[in-house]
């Protein structure tokens, strides 16, 4: 017969936090929660909607639009040069295009000095483009961080 073994308060907080963290999906919850995301978009694209998909799958919220996405980039301030076929705003900042979530959730968490973050044109593999009608293809691609003066630089690079 196995005699219970009685634990510290330490031992028992530590296991309560990561029981919390399996049911939080593998990710640390936050004590506050994640902003909604607007997101401008054509409403016969089917990639904005895998997009969106995929992020509300990841816990995001998001409130679409089916038109607006080059006024909404104007209004943003996000020069064309990084432009793609859906413009988000979450937390202040702008998301153009298919940026991974994880990246988004990093710009949320380092609140950088800047515009936001764009995945450039539409990179076949990126979120929203990885559908089967592309066949397993993957383009390397970066998502670039644009700030206010309108230069960018690298924030995470897909090879």
């Amino acid at each position: 017969m196995n005699t219970p073994k009685t634990i510290s308060r330490r031992q028992l907080l530590t296991a309560g936090a990561s029981a919390a963290l399996v049911l939080a999906g593998g990710r640390a919850a936050s004590a506050a929660p994640m902003p909604k995301m607007q997101v401008w978009k054509d409403p016969g694209c089917g990639c904005c909607k895998d997009w969106i998909k995929g992020l509300q799958k990841d816990g995001f919220t998001i409130e679409a639009f089916d038109s607006g996405n080059v006024a909404a980039r104007k209004r943003l301030k996000l020069p064309d040069t990084y432009g793609s076929c859906h413009t988000a705003l979450i937390g202040g900042y702008v998301v153009e295009g298919h940026v991974p979530a994880k990246d988004i959730r990093r710009l949320l968490k380092e609140k950088p000095d800047a515009v936001g973050i764009a995945a450039p044109g539409m990179p076949v593999g990126s979120p929203g483009m990885d559908g089967p009608e592309y066949q397993g293809r993957k383009d390397p691609y970066d998502v670039v961080l644009v700030l206010k003066d309108g230069s960018a630089r690298i924030w995470a690079s897909y090879r």
